[in-house]
């Protein structure tokens, strides 16, 4: 019997028809695995399989998951990030529930940017939520002035400035939270004119965990809240209360921006 998988147009036409159809048959898919997304087993004779195919920069890596859990879909990473979640598949801190520190793109010099996540309570809703604070003023890219542009240089890329944390934030069109392998990522924002592929705004410097509350919120909204604070104001806070009180402090000072993103790729 051929086992229950799913291969979407995106993953053949990296693999090819051939391949395609050797996994279709079951020559070459694997009858239990450890899903790429929530991390349980599954069984490709038994419930349906989706096929996942992570692509770096000279390698790519096939995984497979729970087509409950996330469709058949190609996820772009780099090729440390690729390396990283090859570790995990066949292989701290409380994060508020994660930190760390990663690089911010675009920026006429590397400017570090200290992240964390948590759960933001709206409503009666848990959102998951990425808290951004570089670790210095950000200058616009071509000057090298002593001013502070990461705010201004956001809302013009659509984020919106935060006045009560109670409401949710709107969707900022071509950004997204990469997560691979239940780890946090990056966050991609729109491809350059002229390109098709996303880059990265933010890149962890090694792949980030969160909660396992973190990862449950995120695969039932598929929306992850992005926070945005000059340095500062927000702090890398180890508990969500404390994180919680840091940006409603910011949003009343008129210093915190944010945007609803959906994830790309597995989380």
């Amino acid at each position: 019997m051929p086992p229950m998988l799913d291969v979407s147009d995106a993953v053949r036409a990296e693999i090819g028809d051939e391949e395609a159809g050797r996994l279709l048959a079951g020559e070459n898919a694997p009858g239990s695995y450890d899903c790429t997304s929530c991390r349980t087993p599954g069984d490709t004779g038994r419930e349906p399989t989706s096929t996942v195919l992570f692509v770096g920069d000279e390698t790519a890596v096939l995984a497979f998951a729970h087509s409950a859990c996330v469709p058949s879909q190609v996820v772009r990473v780099s090729e440390e990030q690729l390396q990283g979640a090859v570790a995990t598949i066949t292989g701290g801190q409380n994060p508020a529930a994660g930190a760390d520190a990663g690089t911010l793109g675009g920026a006429p010099r590397q400017a570090v940017l200290g992240v964390t996540c948590g759960q933001v309570l709206i409503g009666d809703t848990l959102h998951p939520a990425i808290v951004v604070e570089p670790t210095g003023p950000i200058a616009r890219p071509g000057t090298d002035g002593p001013g502070d542009d990461f705010l201004p240089m956001l809302i013009e890329e659509g984020f919106k400035p935060v006045a009560d944390v109670d409401t949710t934030p709107g969707t900022v069109d071509g950004w997204s939270v990469l997560m691979a392998v239940g780890q946090l990522h990056g966050i991609l924002q729109p491809p350059p004119e002229g390109t098709t592929q996303p880059t990265s705004w933010w890149q962890a410097h090694q792949p980030l965990d969160v909660t396992e509350g973190w990862r449950t919120a995120a695969n039932k909204n598929h929306t992850v809240l992005v926070y945005a604070s000059p340095h500062g104001t927000i702090g890398q806070q180890p508990r969500e209360d404390l994180l919680r009180d840091a940006l409603e402090k910011s949003a009343r000072r008129g210093t915190l921006v944010a945007a609803a993103m959906p994830l790309a790729g597995t989380s």
